[in-house]
């Protein structure tokens, strides 16, 4: 059965944003931390964490912390519209998930061949990618986990939806979805394709993810490597 969190006005009591700001976390550290409350069942059952390069990754390596479990990343890449850089019309994994937006990609008449090229340019980057910011750390198996899937925030959705669908494909126990803040619609639509998902911030008038942290400065692969290699240096009880 997937459960989702209630709206701002039902939860998250603390957050500024109730008063009226649009902030509502400090950084995504923070964020992390308190996503992880929400995640309190998932303590003692050994997740594994998966955050969404770049931003989502700080996000989950506190929850990894919080909760005592395993962190890794699972690189997706948007797929974006000719001559709109900045409109996703889907997004693909390292491993070949994908998720397209058909309503989009419709209504922009996005041609066959732009399509096909797109995803093959951001297959590549994916890959690329996550050799870089995975280093020496080995690839965590999926297989028979429950398994958290963790970003910063949720938008459109295209990133995230392709990464549950890639994480999917390596048959979990259990899949999860856990953002600290999202659109209603978008969260709506990401919970047909996950068992639970988690977002405890779904305020009505959404625009960017980075409207509601009061410090939203851009993650750098190379942080992306020291917070991986470190969760994977640190030794749990």
């Amino acid at each position: 059965m997937v459960r989702r969190l209630g709206s701002l006005g039902e939860v998250g009591g603390d957050s500024v944003a109730r008063s009226g700001s649009n902030v509502v976390y400090r950084d995504r550290i923070e964020a992390g931390r308190r996503l992880a409350s929400h995640l309190e069942e998932y303590r003692g059952l050994q997740p594994l964490i998966l955050g969404i390069p770049r931003g989502g990754v700080p996000v989950a390596a506190a929850v990894a912390e919080a909760l005592g479990a395993d962190l890794d990343i699972v690189v997706a890449r948007k797929l974006v519209a000719p001559s709109q850089p900045e409109l996703a019309i889907g997004a693909v994994t390292a491993n070949g998930g994908r998720y397209l937006n058909e309503r989009i990609i419709h209504e922009l008449g996005v041609s066959e061949a732009y399509l096909e090229a797109e995803i093959a340019r951001k297959l590549a980057e994916a890959h690329e990618r996550e050799a870089h910011m995975r280093g020496d750390c080995a690839k965590l198996p999926v297989k028979g986990r429950t398994v958290i899937v963790v970003d910063d925030g949720l938008a459109t959705g295209a990133t995230i939806r392709a990464a549950v669908r890639s994480v999917r494909r390596a048959n979990p126990a259990r899949l999860v979805a856990a953002v600290p803040v999202g659109a209603p619609e978008s969260c709506a639509e990401l919970a047909a394709e996950v068992e639970h998902l988690v977002c405890p911030e779904q305020p009505p008038m959404f625009f960017a993810v980075g409207q509601f942290y009061e410090h939203f400065k851009p993650t750098t692969e190379d942080e992306v490597r020291r917070l991986l290699a470190s969760a994977r240096g640190s030794v749990r009880a």
